[in-house]
């Protein structure tokens, strides 16, 4: 999976299950500004990475998060890994 794809993959999932504006989504933009969830979005939103990408997320890993950018590379860093092992 390409990382236009991993993008597009969720951006889709943040505009259709947290109503985020997709204007708002930009590789530079807080992530946690930008997203404005609270912590029972977050679980949901460890479950429609878990079920779009096929990966165990930790919790822990969003307090590296910074950028939206950083959250795509995060992804695109774990299904890498994923298809690798």
């Amino acid at each position: 999976m390409d990382k236009s794809t991993i993008i597009s993959t969720i951006h889709h999932f943040l505009v259709e299950d947290f109503e985020i504006d997709e204007s708002t989504l930009t590789p530079e933009a807080d992530l946690k500004q930008t997203l404005d969830l609270d912590s029972l979005d977050y679980v949901d939103l460890v479950v429609s990475i878990e079920s779009n990408f096929g990966f165990k997320v930790k919790p822990e890993d969003f307090s590296k998060m910074v950028t939206m950018s950083d959250f795509y590379d995060y992804v695109e860093q774990k299904v890498a890994e994923k298809t690798a092992a």
